[in-house]
């Protein structure tokens, strides 16, 4: 196992392969989905989350092996980039890659954990929830940011952001880093990173009128592109969700 760990882990390293090796018994479950996991360890003193990405069909396997960085290498040097450009993620600490021979394994990107208070989920769903607009605000000026530092976050859905109140309002986190660019963005690239985030006309109304304001874009333009984008996201995930249940079907 090939375990790269940042300047402040470099003494840590026999831990953390007795941490991953031990993923499947130990550790607290904190998100167990189709593909990856996510489990929550112990570190000398700080609790560490662990993400282990599910092993890839046999083409990415010898693809990852031999051509591309794994998911896991990706997400914790897009950690570091994003810390050296004041974005907010959860402290990188390191990432492994097992070595099946000539095929890529399976990897793991570790990460200190963070108690986040909400996710831009609990805004879609609870539009009574404290400060329902603010932090709707917020979260525009944050991805504005994000958008003029050219970060363009190809995951920007609704669980992938982090939210923590503090005394001065609310501090946001990326998390699920591996798929991400970093290059000037057009005003259509920008809309369209909108698209995941919510159904929600009067969501993206609010968000599409802050974003005007920020970015000095004519307010009607900007709302009606940010909502287009968003109800071709909605067709576009209907007609694959209606795809599956017919394969399922069919399976049976």
């Amino acid at each position: 196992m090939k375990i790269v760990a940042d300047k402040n882990h470099k003494n840590s390293l026999s831990e953390l392969e007795a941490l991953i090796k031990n993923f499947e018994s130990k550790g607290k479950m904190l998100s167990d989905g189709t593909r990856n996991q996510i489990k929550i360890f112990q570190l000398d003193r700080d609790e560490v989350a662990i993400k282990a990405f599910g092993v890839p069909n046999f083409i990415n396997r010898v693809v990852y092996k031999y051509f591309r960085k794994s998911k896991a290498q990706r997400s914790f040097e897009y950690a570091q980039k994003l810390l050296s450009l004041h974005i907010k993620t959860p402290d990188p600490i390191a990432y492994a890659v097992e070595d099946s021979g000539l095929l890529f394994g399976r990897s793991y990107y570790v990460c200190k954990n963070l108690n986040a208070d909400l996710t831009y989920r609990t805004l879609v769903h609870d539009k009574n929830y404290p400060d329902w607009r603010k932090i709707l605000v917020d979260f525009t000026v944050f991805t504005f940011e994000l958008h003029e530092k050219g970060i363009h976050f190809l995951d920007h859905s609704a669980g992938n952001t982090l939210i923590k109140k503090t005394e001065a309002g609310y501090d946001f986190y990326l998390v699920d880093l591996n798929r991400m660019e970093f290059k000037p963005m057009s005003f259509k690239t920008r809309m369209h990173n909108f698209s995941r985030l919510t159904p929600h006309r009067e969501m993206v109304a609010i968000m599409a009128q802050e974003y005007a304001h920020l970015a000095n874009y004519d307010p009607k333009e900007t709302e009606d592109a940010m909502w287009q984008e968003t109800v071709n996201f909605q067709e576009r995930f209907k007609k694959k969700r209606a795809l599956k249940k017919k394969l399922k079907f069919w399976k049976k």
